[in-house]
């Protein structure tokens, strides 16, 4: 009697992990913005509808899921870097540059985390940031060229701004979700360079009672530990 068909299942396994695989990034991504990278990752699993053996065999580390889930991110800061610097202004440049970082930092949690994270040199994450960096100096070299950046900004000052603007979005983005704007008009007006006017109006400020409830919500936050690092997860 002949055999019947055999059963091929080598490529239908193919295409249902590539799509577990998919669903956790997707749910990955989407808890990371809105609660940080510390969360559980049964909460991600659940979110994606896969069972936590799934997405460990998909990511043994709760690092590898982080790095995979940030390359996207990493990799649009960087097509706006490169966006800034075909600005014809070059002020208008730098300006588009720190407003998306901040409004970024501002609407996901997680990427206010990865300040203090660094991947492995080896990664694709770091291999991004690393060629984004360098245009990141052209692009604060060619202001400061045009006259419009002061002589004495640095490219490390933007890390010293996301750190703050970091901490002012954790404790903010309940209460007065926009209260980076300001933060950010102030200190784009402060890197100007002397005699430079400011063209565009501060946005407003916080009300007093969007002010006492972020402050209440800092609170809570600072009470709840420091922030995590890539060691700790």
């Amino acid at each position: 009697m002949a055999a019947g068909p055999t059963r091929r299942t080598g490529p239908v396994l193919r295409v249902d992990a590539e799509r577990n695989r998919e669903r956790i990034l997707r749910a990955a991504r989407e808890v990371f913005s809105e609660r940080g990278i510390d969360v559980g990752l049964e909460e991600i699993a659940r979110r994606a509808g896969v069972g936590i053996a799934t997405l460990y065999r998909r990511f043994p580390t709760r690092a590898d899921l982080l790095e995979a889930s940030v390359e996207e991110n990493i990799r649009d800061y960087r097509t706006t870097v490169g966006r800034a610097l075909e600005n014809p202004s070059p002020w208008e440049g730098f300006r588009e540059l720190i407003e998306y970082l901040c409004g970024a930092q501002a609407a996901d949690a997680g990427l206010r985390d990865l300040i203090t994270l660094r991947f492995p040199s080896s990664s694709a994450v770091e291999g991004l940031k690393a060629e984004a960096k360098a245009e990141l100096e052209e692009l604060v070299a060619r202001a400061q060229r045009n006259g419009s950046l002061r002589p004495d900004f640095v490219p490390a000052d933007i890390g010293i701004l996301l750190l703050a603007n970091a901490g002012l979005a954790a404790a903010t983005h309940e209460a007065a979700p926009d209260a980076w704007r300001r933060f950010t008009a102030y200190l784009l007006d402060a890197f100007r360079a002397e005699g430079t006017a400011r063209t565009d109006p501060v946005p407003p400020a916080p009300t007093a009672d969007q002010i006492e409830r972020s402050v209440q919500s800092m609170v809570t936050t600072v009470h709840r530990g420091r922030p995590p690092t890539l060691q700790d997860l």
